[in-house]
């Protein structure tokens, strides 16, 4: 049987798929845990465990020696996306008083749903993308946009917008992880390669258990509001991103290459409400919109990129030019 090979033809399916199962074990089986306890039960609630892990091994794939290029692009491409989502944060702070949408189309939209779509890049889409329409250096520049990753970014975000107060200990704790791994993997090229394989390997358990928490029904009701936010996404970030890209010396493809939703940003909501019990009504409607944003941008954002090198004639690379 070829699982992997199924699971991975669908976007972001590594995430979504497992996401999907946690949530239908909890809404068929909601005592399921708490009735096996032991791994079974660890294995259902342990999101924040397993996510710690992950950003450590992530973490130890950024590379301090990245060229001026690499920092420049990266760096630009970073601080774009995070002024963007702050900006649309303190919009949707101003339309939203109660911080959510409770009624109408819209209804489940909220402040750190729009926030958590738009801080985080895919960046296996991204380094994918460019390997086919880009330089070398601007697969690169992902080392410095993985600082994306995890909630750190989405609480001072969140913060600076004024949307939220988090204590410097929980700030510290939540990008300690990313750091503790960017040493290791910095002082030990052994300890990088053996971390970093890691990082799609724990992709699905996070997921897992992040759908323990949810419920089917929230899940279908994310339908089409989740389409509109990752649509929101790749039109709003991809904007500024592209212009952002131009104005450092490329071609705009890095830029839009970079306007999608990462799949591990589907945890960060949670992650901010264990920092502010002030989001913990947001988390589960907040979670289901990031995940279907994480799919819709998985496949707006190749169209997107592959239209615009195509129409100022970039070649794109055949996998025996990728292999040398």
């Amino acid at each position: 049987m070829r699982i992997k090979a199924s699971i991975e033809k669908i976007p972001g399916g590594m995430m979504i798929v497992p996401l999907l199962i946690g949530a239908l074990i909890n809404t068929l089986f909601p005592t399921f845990g708490k009735t096996f306890g032991s791994f079974s039960g660890a294995l259902l609630s342990g999101s924040m465990s397993i996510l710690a892990v992950f950003y450590v091994c992530m973490g130890s794939t950024i590379d301090f020696k990245a060229t001026p290029y690499i920092l420049k692009k990266g760096g630009s491409l970073l601080l774009t996306k995070i002024l963007i989502a702050a900006l649309a944060g303190v919009i949707a702070a101003k339309l939203l008083p109660e911080g959510q949408v409770t009624a109408g189309l819209l209804s489940g939209l909220s402040v750190v749903a729009i926030v958590a779509a738009m801080n985080d890049t895919n960046g296996g889409l991204y380094m994918a993308l460019m390997g086919q329409f880009g330089r070398k250096e601007d697969v690169g520049a992902y080392s410095i946009m993985t600082l994306e990753s995890g909630p750190f970014l989405t609480m001072v975000t969140l913060g600076v917008a004024g949307l939220g107060t988090f204590p410097w200990q929980t700030l510290v704790g939540a990008i300690l992880p990313l750091l503790v791994g960017m040493i290791l993997g910095n002082l030990d090229k052994e300890l990088r390669a053996f971390f970093s394989k890691a990082v799609p390997v724990l992709v699905p358990f996070f997921s897992l258990a992040l759908g323990a928490g949810l419920s089917l029904g929230n899940v279908a009701k994310a339908g089409l509001l989740g389409i509109l936010l990752g649509i929101a996404v790749v039109a709003v970030t991809g904007t500024a991103l592209f212009f952002v890209d131009r104005l450092t010396g490329g071609n705009g493809v890095a830029g839009l290459a970079a306007a999608s939703t990462a799949g591990n940003a589907a945890g960060v909501p949670a992650a901010v409400a264990a920092a502010n019990i002030g989001y913990a009504p947001f988390v589960e409607t907040a979670t289901t919109l990031v995940a279907a944003a994480v799919i819709v941008t998985a496949i707006l954002v190749p169209i997107v990129t592959a239209w615009w090198a195509n129409k100022i004639g970039v070649v794109k690379r055949t996998a025996e030019e990728l292999e040398a």
